[in-house]
């Protein structure tokens, strides 16, 4: 029988063999095993698509090759996605499509709402009802590239980043904004203030309005953009990249300790926008840190947690945790165990205070959760194929989680006894 949320928090702080562990030294340990997890045992679906503990249901909701409201079909490329409060109970999804310009299932939009008509990428808005059901679907952001992941900001948008530093028509490797009130295609305004590097995704600090951004190199820096007008990231600001104090130009990849708190500052860049693919070169001169391959980031009860995807002695994957009131980097999580963490990309701080991540390794994928303690556990596995788990998100109300199956191009809604 699987136990319930409670119940496990209270065995496990009273048991020797628990996942939450009480000592430092245990909860290290804790660190670098797998936990049962508190939602109990994987439960095999018999549809063969996803599995997912006892007491979990889920419904497919907008899949590649349907026909959308809008009239054009389901792009292909499901990636980051993130959800927003709507009217009557409704969650409004936008959902990131990491395509490049030889895609042949792209965002389809009248050419001039694309931001370049070269682009295959960009946004779609689903409207899902309380009961999940699928009110609508349709594109809200055309003819980018690779829009891969991004994050939602207070004010009711989505930062769609383009993991890219190609030319086609227009340069790219920009953020777009997209309004979750949007109803149609907006109109695409790269946000060159931002930086232009190989975008992955965008956490927005609702205290400062600061924006932290990841870069998905192997060499990449993790940056903050501060604006020159809170909540109007159009009006322009400044980019900054972190830097390790004690330690300037480092390379975060290996000999970093679980749990040590590191102070840190931040270099200015002075040219985000190069006409080559200098930023990282730029901030890493100036003595920021280097991070192995920066994908999903996000926001959480006063701290910055985000994926380095092969970071760490096996090259598996670290979770950083920066805290801004203290201006400190602590390495989170790194169990160098592909059986554990295998490739860790979105990440998502569920309302429960748990954090969720999806796996992007080579072999079955799984979204992992981990404790307030450290413990993690998987929560589900595709069943389907061996693809990526992208976009994990949660509707305002907290019951839902929404995660899409990057091929064949699958959004889930799950829900059960959170």
């Amino acid at each position: 029988m699987a136990l319930s949320r409670r119940q496990f928090f209270t065995l496990a702080g009273t048991s020797t063999a628990g996942a939450i562990l009480l000592s430092p030294l245990q909860a290290l340990y804790a660190k670098r095993t797998l936990a049962a997890g508190p939602y109990g045992s994987l439960q095999s679906d018999p549809k063969g698509v996803l599995d997912l503990p006892a007491g979990f249901s889920y419904v497919r909701l907008s899949e590649t090759g349907q026909t959308m409201t809008d009239g054009y079909k389901v792009p292909g490329g499901h990636d980051g996605m993130g959800a927003f409060a709507g009217a009557n109970g409704n969650t409004i999804l936008i959902r990131n499509h990491e395509l490049a310009p030889t895609s042949s299932n792209g965002v389809g939009a009248p050419n001039s709402k694309k931001y370049d008509t070269k682009g295959r990428g960009g946004t779609t808005t689903l409207v899902v009802s309380p009961n999940r059901t699928l009110i609508s679907h349709y594109g809200s952001l055309a003819g980018t590239y690779r829009n891969c992941a991004g994050g939602p900001t207070p004010w009711g948008s989505w930062l769609s980043c383009e993991e890219s530093f190609e030319t086609g028509n227009k340069k790219h490797g920009y953020v777009f904004e997209v309004p979750s009130s949007a109803s149609g295609f907006v109109t695409p305004v790269a946000l060159t203030a931002m930086g232009r590097f190989n975008h992955e995704a965008a956490a927005v600090d609702p205290n400062t309005g600061y924006v932290y951004m990841t870069e998905d190199r192997s060499d990449g820096l993790l940056y903050r953009f501060i604006p020159n007008s809170q909540n109007n990231l159009s009006a322009g600001g400044t980019l900054y990249a972190l830097r390790i104090t004690t330690r300037p130009q480092a390379n975060t990849t290996t000999g970093f300790t679980v749990g040590q708190a590191f102070a840190v500052d931040w270099v200015r860049i002075t040219n985000p926008n190069p006409s080559t693919d200098t930023v990282r070169t730029e901030g890493f001169n100036s003595g920021a840190a280097k991070f192995a391959r920066g994908e999903g980031i996000f926001y959480g009860n006063g701290d910055i947690y985000f994926c380095c995807t092969s970071g760490g002695s096996a090259g598996l994957g670290q979770i950083w945790r920066y805290t801004p009131a203290t201006e400190t980097l602590r390495l989170y999580i790194e169990p160098n165990n592909g059986g554990i963490l295998d490739f860790p990309d979105n990440i998502v701080v569920a309302p429960n205070g748990d954090l969720f991540l999806c796996e992007d390794g080579g072999g079955t994928d799984f979204i992992v959760g981990i404790t307030p303690s450290g413990a993690l556990y998987k929560f589900a596995r595709n069943a389907l194929n061996s693809n990526e788990f992208a976009g994990v998100c949660f509707s305002p109300n907290g019951q839902t989680m929404f995660v899409n199956m990057q091929t064949p191009g699958i959004t889930f809604a799950i829900w059960g006894p959170w």
